[in-house]
């Protein structure tokens, strides 16, 4: 259960401000002010970060920390990179697992945070031992670029809340402003304020990487579903001989160059 409800009772007080003083002053009505006081309401993502702003929080601290006459500030750089993280549970308060397709990974980017979002997404479970423990979201990955995957794989990922625990060689879903919902190999560590680099498991596609500041969420790749079955021989499909041909283009140029 976050805090948002005790810490902005206390902090509205602790700046000497009556319910409707805040309301003015953040831009909202008193009625709201009093439910998310009263653990009635939560304020959405923009309006909670609009709020922690105001006191000089964090979001991260202002949903999970218990912020009193006590309470001491983490030093900055201690790699938590947390971020809201909304979740929908079963009638028996189990965590589901939400799936996004490939169609809502647009409004992805707009609604992780947002537990309607979430609400809306479809949802399943999975009687798996390694799946039991943790937070965990199914997102349907598009292209060949992690072949032998095939397009159209559901793979399930963890919830990374530490993104410094991000290892070379692993498998990652990577939320990011710029590029969307990607499933890539991790080619470094994370470190803040660096950038993370990608790598495809299909060869023909080239590493890249994602600034740091771009990027959202990090799922821990876990498992994956697929309907499709292995084949003993693959064929190459379009995408992989289109970009194979750019690829050979590319390095014919760049020898005419240097000859």
């Amino acid at each position: 259960m976050s805090n948002i409800s005790s810490n902005l009772k206390y902090l509205r007080k602790k700046k000497g401000l009556t319910q409707q003083q805040f309301a003015d002053e953040i831009g909202i009505k008193r009625s709201l002010v009093g439910a998310y006081e009263e653990d009635r309401a939560e304020p959405k993502y923009d309006l909670l970060k609009r709020i922690a702003e105001y006191h000089d929080f964090t979001i991260d601290e202002f949903i999970n920390e218990e912020i009193n006459d006590k309470w001491k500030p983490k030093p900055k750089g201690h790699g938590s990179n947390l971020r809201i993280l909304s979740i929908s549970v079963d009638q028996d308060d189990n965590e589901n697992i939400e799936l996004v397709p490939v169609k809502a990974s647009a409004g992805y980017l707009n609604g992780f945070s947002d537990p309607e979002y979430i609400k809306d997404l479809p949802k399943f479970q999975l009687p798996l031992p390694s799946l039991k423990q943790g937070t965990f979201r199914g997102f349907e990955i598009m292209g060949d670029s992690m072949l032998p995957i095939q397009p159209g794989s559901i793979v399930i990922g963890e919830y990374l809340e530490n993104w410094s625990e991000v290892k070379t060689g692993e498998t990652y879903i990577i939320i990011s402003k710029n590029e969307g919902v990607v499933y890539k190999r991790a080619g470094n560590r994370f470190k803040e304020n660096k950038e993370l680099k990608l790598i495809s498991d299909n060869k023909v596609y080239d590493p890249y990487s994602v600034a740091a500041e771009d990027i959202m969420e990090i799922w821990k790749a876990k498992a994956y579903i697929t309907s499709s079955l292995p084949d003993p021989t693959p064929e190459p499909t379009m995408e992989t001989l289109t970009h194979m041909m750019s690829q050979m283009q590319k390095s014919i140029s760049q020898m005419n160059k240097s000859n």
